[in-house]
This record gives C-alpha cells, sequence and structure tokens, in this order.
C-alpha cells in the first residue's frame, strides 16, 4: 500500500509539473486539435438506416435474415391516394393513382418486383365461371374511366380479396406499397433514407397539386425525414440551454472570463466527439441527436466544481496559478474517478446487439473521453492565466453570506437524529415509486410514432391510413417451416387454418393473410362459390388445385411451398400489443407441437419491434448491474471506503427508481431513443455523490466531525453540485416546447433526474454518511488521500 501510495504520488506531482510547466505548448496542441476536429465534424452527416436499427442476432431476426431474399424484408412503405369526396370512382383519381405507382416505381432504391397497387399487372383476380375459371388484371389496360368501367373495377377489387389492403374499404381511396432494397441499384452504396424520402414529398406534392385528392404517405423513410426535421430545432433549444447555462453561470460567478471558459471547454468536448465520430467512419443517427448535448451537460457539470474549488482557492489568497494546480491536484482522483464512471455507463449499452444503440455507445463514450482531455486539463491551464480579481470578487463573499443560512439548514442533514427522518422518508418514497417503476414497458406506448407529436404529419398520415385500410404498414409475419409441398397435406393446412383463425382472435390484430384462408376461399370458389365448400379438403389433389392460383409473389409461399408465411396486420405497435401477439403465437406453438410443422419468429416491421424490445428488456437490468458494479469497485478503489462508497451508491439507486416511476407514470418506453438518458442518469449522480464525498474525507482528515466535514463542503463542493442541478435542469425543461414528443419526454427525464440526483447528493448521502461514515478516516484511506493531495 506504501509503495502503490509513493507511485501515486510521484505520478500526480510529476504530471502537474509537466502540464503546468508547458501551458502554451498545451493550448497551442488544443488549439490545432480543435481545428482539426472541427473540420471533421463539418463533415458529419445524419446516417439513418433501416438495417442499424435491427438486433441481428436475436432469433427473431436469424429467422429475418434468412428468409428476407424470398419474401422481402420489413423496409416497407405504404402510399394511400383518398379523394377529397371519399369517391375513388373518378377519371381524375384514376390518372393520378397510375402516374403516382408509376412514380413510385422509379424511385432509386424502391424493389420493382414488390410494387403493389390497384393498376400493377401482379394485382390480379380469379373468378369461376361456366366454362371454369378466368382471371386477369383488377384494372385492365384498356378500362374505359366511366360508370361501367369503375363498376367492373369494383366488382374485380372485390373478387381479388384486396379492399381493406389495396383499396379502402370504404372505396374512399387506393393504396400503393413497395419494398426498399438495403442498398442503391445504381451505386451499390447504402440507400440514403432522405433522398428516398424527397422524392416521395415530391409525389405528394405533384399529386396533391394537380388533383383533388389527398395523399397520406408512412414508412422509414418518412419517419425518419421528419425525426430529421424536426431534430434541427435540436440546435434551437441547444442554444437555449447553452444561453440559460450562460446566464446562470454570470448569476453564480459575476465574471465572465469564468462563463466564457467552463462553455468553451465544454463545446470543445462536443466539437472532439463529432469530429472523432467523422474521422471513425461513423455518421449520426436521428435518435442520437441528443447525445452531444448529454456531453455538454457532463462537460459544465466538472467544470463548475472546478470553478468552485479555484475561487475558493483564490479567495484565500492563492494565485491564479497556484490554485489551479491545487484545483488539478484535488480534483484529479474525483474527476477522473466520476469521468470513467460516466464512460462505463456509456459502454455497458453497447451489449444490447442493435447497431444504432451501439452507435450512440461510441458517441457517448467518445465525448466522455474527449471531457477527460478538456476539464482536467484544457480547463484548469485556462483558468490558470487569469488576473486573480477576475476569479476572485466582492461578490464571492457576498453569496457566501447570503447562501450561509441554506448551507446551515442543509448540514442539520449530516446530524444522525434529522439524517434518520431523511431516510425513513425516501424509504418511504421508494415503496410507494417502486410498484409504479415495475411497470415501465419496454417499447411503444402510443399508437403511431411516439417520436413525433400526435399531430406531426407521419402521425396523422398513419391515422388515416389505419381508418381506410386493414392492412396497414404495421405487420408481423410469422414463418412456418413444413415439409416441401406441405401445403397439399390436409393435417399441416388444418394445423395453419387453426393458427390463423387463433391470431385473428387476438386482441390488436387487424387482420391476417395466409395459405389456408386463400384455399379455403378458392376452393369455395371452385364450387359455385358454396359456403359448405369453404373448408380445406381431405383430397391432396384438390388442396393442389386450390393452392396453385397463389403465385410465390404473394409472399405467402415459396417455390416448394415448404414454407408458407402467416402475415398478421395489427391495429398499432404498441408494446402491449406486441407482446400479446408474440405471447398468442407461442403457446399457439406450445399446445400444438408436431413435427410436421414449425412456426418461426418473424418477419415484417412488428417482428423487428419485437426483437428490438426483447433485446432492451433482456439487457436493461444486466446494464444496470454492471454499471452500478463498476461504480461501486471505483469507489471502493479510490476511497478505500465501504460506507463512503455506499453513501455514494444508495442515492444512485433510489433516483434510478424514481426515474423508472416517471416513466411509468408518463407512459415512456424504455427502447433506444430513451437508455442513453438511462446512463446519464447515474453518470451525473455519481459525479455530484464522488464531488461531495471527496470534499467532505479532506476536512475529516483534519479531525473534523462529519457534520463539521459536511457543512463546510456546502460552501464550496456543494454550491457548485446545487448550481450544476439546477442550471442543467432549467436547461432542458424548455425542451418540453419542442416538436419532436422524444425531445420534451426526454427534457422532463433529464430535468427531473439533473435535480433529483442534486437532491440526493446533498441530502440523502449526508444523512448515510451520520450514520456509516465516522470522523476519522482509516489508515488505507489517508494513505490514498497523500497520493491525492486535497489541500
Amino acid at each position: 500500500m506504501a509503495n502503490h501510495s509513493k507511485w501515486a504520488s510521484r505520478f500526480s506531482d510529476k504530471l502537474e509539473q509537466f502540464l503546468f510547466s508547458f501551458r502554451i505548448v498545451i493550448l497551442s496542441l488544443f488549439a490545432l486539435a480543435t481545428a482539426v476536429m472541427a473540420t471533421f465534424a463539418s463533415q458529419l452527416h445524419v446516417d439513418a438506416s433501416f438495417s442499424k436499427m435491427i438486433p441481428l442476432k436475436h432469433p427473431y431476426m436469424q429467422t429475418f435474415v434468412k428468409y428476407r431474399d424470398e419474401f422481402g424484408n420489413a423496409d416497407r412503405i405504404a402510399i394511400a391516394l383518398i379523394a377529397k369526396d371519399d369517391n375513388m370512382f373518378s377519371a381524375e383519381f384514376f390518372t393520378t393513382l397510375r402516374q403516382m405507382t408509376d412514380a413510385v416505381f422509379f424511385i432509386p432504391g424502391v424493389d420493382r418486383s414488390q410494387v403493389y397497387s390497384l393498376v400493377t399487372p401482379n394485382v390480379r383476380y380469379t373468378e369461376i365461371v361456366e366454362d371454369g375459371l378466368i382471371g386477369g388484371n383488377v384494372v385492365p389496360s384498356n378500362l374505359e374511366l366511366n360508370q361501367e368501367g369503375f363498376e367492373l373495377v369494383r366488382e374485380n377489387a372485390i373478387k381479388a380479396g384486396i379492399v381493406g389492403s389495396l383499396v379502402a374499404t370504404d372505396f374512399s381511396g387506393a393504396l400503393i406499397s413497395a419494398r426498399l432494397q438495403e442498398f442503391h441499384p445504381d451505386t451499390g452504396e447504402r440507400l440514403d433514407y432522405f433522398d428516398v424520402a424527397a422524392e416521395l414529398e415530391k409525389i405528394r406534392a405533384s399529386a396533391e397539386a394537380e388533383s383533388d385528392v389527398n395523399v397520406h404517405i408512412i414508412g422509414f423513410p418518412t419517419l425518419v425525414n421528419e425525426i430529421r426535421n424536426g431534430a434541427t430545432n435540436v440546435a434551437l433549444f441547444f442554444g437555449i440551454a447553452f444561453l440559460i447555462t450562460g446566464v446562470f453561470l454570470y448569476l453564480y460567478t459575476h465574471s465572465i472570463w469564468l462563463v466564457v471558459i467552463p462553455l468553451v471547454c465544454s463545446l470543445v468536448a462536443v466539437v472532439w466527439q463529432l469530429g472523432a465520430m467523422t474521422a471513425l467512419g461513423y455518421g449520426i443517427d436521428p435518435m442520437s441527436l441528443l447525445v452531444p448535448f448529454l456531453i455538454f451537460a457532463i462537460g459544465v457539470s466538472h467544470g463548475v466544481q472546478m470553478i468552485s474549488s479555484l475561487r475558493d482557492k483564490v479567495s484565500h489568497g492563492d494565485t491564479s496559478l497556484q490554485a489551479a494546480r491545487s484545483t488539478f491536484r484535488r480534483l484529479l482522483l474525483p474527476s477522473s474517478v466520476a469521468l470513467v464512471s460516466d464512460t462505463i455507463g456509456f459502454l455497458t449499452i453497447a451489449l444490447i446487439e442493435v447497431q444504432v444503440i451501439q452507435e450512440i455507445a461510441i458517441a457517448a463514450s467518445l465525448g466522455v473521453a474527449s471531457i477527460i482531455l478538456t476539464n482536467l486539463i484544457l480547463l484548469p491551464i485556462t483558468l490558470s492565466f487569469l488576473d486573480e480579481k477576475a476569479v476572485n470578487s466582492n461578490y464571492v463573499a457576498q453569496l457566501e453570506n447570503f447562501l450561509k443560512p441554506i448551507w446551515n439548514l442543509l448540514s442539520r442533514f449530516a446530524h444522525r437524529s434529522p439524517a434518520a427522518v431523511v431516510i425513513v422518508l425516501t424509504l418511504v418514497l421508494l415503496l410507494a415509486a417502486f410498484p409504479f417503476a415495475t411497470r415501465v414497458k419496454i417499447g411503444d406506448q402510443h399508437a403511431g410514432v411516439p417520436e413525433l407529436r400526435s399531430n406531426s404529419v407521419y402521425n396523422v398520415d398513419t391515422a388515416q391510413i389505419i381508418s381506410r385500410f386493414d392492412a396497414g404498414l404495421d405487420s408481423l409475419s410469422v414463418i412456418t417451416e413444413t415439409q416441401p409441398e406441405g401445403c397439399t397435406e390436409w393435417e399441416i393446412m388444418q394445423t395453419l387454418n387453426r393458427f390463423e383463425w387463433h391470431m385473428q382472435n387476438v386482441e390488436g390484430v387487424k387482420s391476417v393473410q395466409g395459405m389456408a384462408g386463400v384455399a379455403r376461399k378458392v376452393t369455395a370458389g371452385l364450387n359455385e362459390g358454396s359456403l359448405k365448400w369453404q373448408a380445406l379438403s381431405r383430397n391432396s389433389y384438390i388442396l393442389a388445385q386450390s393452392v396453385s392460383f397463389v403465385p410465390t409473389t404473394s409472399g405467402l409461399l415459396n417455390s416448394n411451398c415448404s414454407v408458407m408465411p402467416v402475415i398478421v396486420y395489427t391495429t398499432d405497435h404498441k408494446a402491449s400489443t406486441i407482446e400479446r401477439i408474440v405471447d398468442a403465437v407461442w403457446a399457439f406453438q406450445e399446445d400444438n407441437q408436431t413435427g410436421d410443422i414449425r412456426f418461426l419468429l418473424a418477419a415484417g416491421n412488428v417482428g423487428v419491434m419485437a426483437a428490438t424490445n426483447e433485446e432492451v428488456k433482456a439487457s436493461q437490468f444486466p446494464i444496470l448491474g454492471y454499471v452500478f458494479l463498476a461504480v461501486a469497485v471505483l469507489c471502493l478503489i479510490s476511497f478505500r471506503s465501504l460506507a463512503a462508497t455506499v453513501c455514494i451508491i444508495v442515492p444512485l439507486s433510489v433516483v434510478s427508481v424514481f426515474a423508472y416511476a416517471l416513466m411509468a407514470h408518463l407512459e415512456i418506453g424504455l427502447k433506444i431513443s430513451t437508455l442513453p438518458v438511462v446512463a446519464l442518469g447515474v453518470g451525473i449522480g455519481v459525479d455530484y455523490g464522488i464531488y461531495i464525498y471527496g470534499r467532505v474525507r479532506s476536512h475529516l482528515e483534519r479531525g473534523l466531525s462529519f457534520a463539521e466535514a459536511y457543512e463546510r463542503t456546502l460552501a464550496t463542493t456543494g454550491v457548485g453540485v446545487a448550481f450544476t442541478g439546477l442550471t442543467l435542469a432549467a436547461g432542458v425543461v424548455t425542451w418540453i416546447f419542442a416538436p419532436l414528443a422524444f425531445q420534451a419526454d426526454m427534457g422532463i427525464m433529464l430535468t427531473f433526474m439533473f435535480f433529483v440526483n442534486m437532491l440526493g447528493a446533498i441530502v440523502l448521502l449526508p444523512a448515510l454518511g451520520a450514520w456509516l461514515i465516522r470522523g476519522r478516516l482509516s489508515k488505507n484511506a489517508r494513505n490514498l488521500s497523500d497520493s491525492f493531495p486535497i489541500n
């Protein structure tokens, strides 16, 4: 232990001497590096990809990938044309429909074999007549656009069974459905969804300007495009938060330099983060646009501690250079521990094997790594050049006198009797919050897209399509594997038929399409439409005849009929809906175990969401466990005190439970866009706790009681923690008015976590310390403190 202490002491001394001996050189290197990183950051692009949202190693997605080439991927767009008079049967409507279908067909990235519309030749009907069977296109190529022709289209649409899928149930409009390829067919590069969205918006604008129709478009390209458009306001709200932080900093310091320097250092960290992302070949996903602000917030948090310590030293007679060097030594240990804890918190998110989440983890970790350099090196060196008058002023003494009654009140929590009241009250609140915390859902909690406001264009379009069509964009494909030519075996088809009926009666299912249902309808059609024949024949030849009318392009079977997907269209993609449908599939599989047919999940966009939700659900508690374990280990290594570790960890745990309870109350699901905030809550909280205890420990070493040590801590570190919590909360509370719903939700969550973590550090931590920490440090702790001088 002694050897370790001497080595650590020599290391800290040499590092301090080196850094402050070459201040100009180091500042020049920082300026050069920032210029380089700013150049890289200027090239940063928004990178959205459907495949990045898929947990490819999840069993559902392995099934999805296995059959993606045969049955298409889950990346589908739907364009609905609705006549303004709610009557689609007009020459203008059909002309517009054909023009829009052609326009969609030629959008780069659209799989042309998977474009379906009322007017495409792959949408056909079959009819039983006296002479046998006849069929043809639902909309004949020589269609006369008159009343007689429209009646023919109506009849053909009903015969084809596309009312509700490609034709509105009330015949007010028609749908164009298309699947997207993952790569651009001409360049071979990853498909640019924003280009696709731009083309779709051109089609919308042209159709609505030239005809009497309303156009509604849903799909991943339009979704991420609208999120990106809304996210442009992130810069505005970032600017507002920046100004609020600056105003609060000035109210705290009454020094322009002490406002500008920490803000600039925090911005440098953000620039480095964005530049590093570009240098490593990453873009920024719309879901991760809030990460730079999180990095800025962490930077400000650490910067305020640096300012508080510097002012304290200067007010006691040190020069700015002496104060900066002393502050560097005192904060090296707690800052390093806090920032390493932040980094671990973000890196653990990468355990969820979804590319977009892993990129968020990388981005956040790069940001924290940047803060380690900007806040532990750049900030104190820059502050060392300030004139003492810019740091110490009469305002410092006035502020101390103003806040002294508040600190006297808060210091009572470090005495055992008031501390017991705080601990009991915390336990009561914890018991009240815990039942709500357990109700947090994984995934979306509302219909439509919860990242957007309910009145957003995308959600309005979604509502219109759902209200007029049975088969919307939300679908889950259950892959049924069986023997070759399984569709001619009655036992297999009967099991499939019962499965389709089973799923049709699950709450949240809008409609079901499968080979068994199609075969029953065809069999009835082959027998004059008799209802008595709308059943599956036990005769394999009749079954073969019935299924022979179903092409492989329908997506309901493969070439040898050994795989027959059942497509389940859902009313929405709420987490509860998805969970209920998935449970129904597994329940049927459990009750109908047979070697002849096997039901596998899943394809379709709902299948992707189901896999993502399960991945998040399986990972959330291990991730939190790893974060808390890492923080605990770091605290034990740093402070050599189990009691101190408990005092730091317990408030974090309590606030995490409160945060989960708030999410449940606000119906905010735990998913890709909310995971970084959960990690940030632990990161910011541990920063507060480590700084508070680090300062308390320095006073304990002087022989003070815990209550006295905490009272003195409040005047320096405590005011910094309180100020940071209030400033950051005030900065993000404005996000409630953001156009993106998920940004507004995150504004509420971050405001809560910034503020409550601050309360935990200055109220609950000393209450626990009053009972757990003695007024004298152990020998090990004293040895460690010698390695990192605090005075």
